[in-house]
């Protein structure tokens, strides 16, 4: 079974859109590793020195789930050391204007609590 074919399965469990993004995108971690790809190219290293506090093991296993959802290619090069780089597939650079407006707003919000 194929990634979009997963994810259009996944589709009959939910009532709105909004739900089905927070499912593919949610959580602690998702939205600012996405973030960061939106910038650039990352290797695993850049992107948990980018995204402080997450340990190894998360990140590995967020990095899996957008890879399986279509959101994020992994690219491993044949080297040594072997060299692996994260970037945003088509569907996963969509996510673009998104994250900019939860990113301006969260400023926004911000600065209007302080």
């Amino acid at each position: 079974m194929g990634v979009l074919e997963v994810v259009l399965e996944k589709t009959d469990d939910y009532r709105c859109g909004v739900e089905f993004t927070l499912n593919l995108i949610g959580g602690k971690w998702k939205g600012l590793i996405l973030w960061h790809l939106c910038q650039k190219t990352l290797r695993f290293s850049q992107l948990r020195r980018r995204t402080t506090g997450v340990t190894q093991k998360m990140l590995t296993q967020q990095l899996r789930e957008l890879e399986r959802d279509g959101l994020v290619h992994r690219e491993v090069y044949a080297e040594v050391p072997p060299k692996v780089e994260y970037s945003l597939t088509g569907k996963g650079r969509s996510l673009e204007p998104l994250l900019s407006m939860m990113c301006q707003w969260g400023q926004h919000y911000r600065d209007e609590s302080s």
